[in-house]
């Protein structure tokens, strides 16, 4: 199944991605690399994550503090937030809805 990033989950995703490179050169592209893995098996398995909220379903990441969470559609999964996991929660709800 396809995947659609929203542009406030690509904008996080290229925030986090730049972070990690300051903090450690190649720790970026590690990350990038880490939510693509998810990505990929969230597509392979887009069921296989708990519920949030509502039809909202969330991916943990392996190897650093993040989630994406993301809602099943008929033709695509759409990535609503590359979320941090200790910071300001639920604040993708508001995005989700406008």
């Amino acid at each position: 199944m396809n995947i659609i990033f929203s542009k406030y989950a690509k904008q996080e995703l290229d925030d986090a991605t730049r972070y990690y490179e300051i903090e450690y050169q190649g720790l970026g592209k590690r990350f990038r690399e880490e939510v693509r893995k998810a990505a990929k098996r969230i597509s392979e398995y887009p069921e296989a994550w708990s519920v949030e909220r509502g039809d909202v379903r969330k991916c943990i990441l392996h190897k650093f503090p993040y989630k994406l969470l993301y809602s099943v559609e008929i033709n695509h999964i759409f990535i609503i937030a590359v979320a941090h996991q200790h910071r300001k929660p639920d604040y993708w709800v508001k995005i989700n809805e406008t």
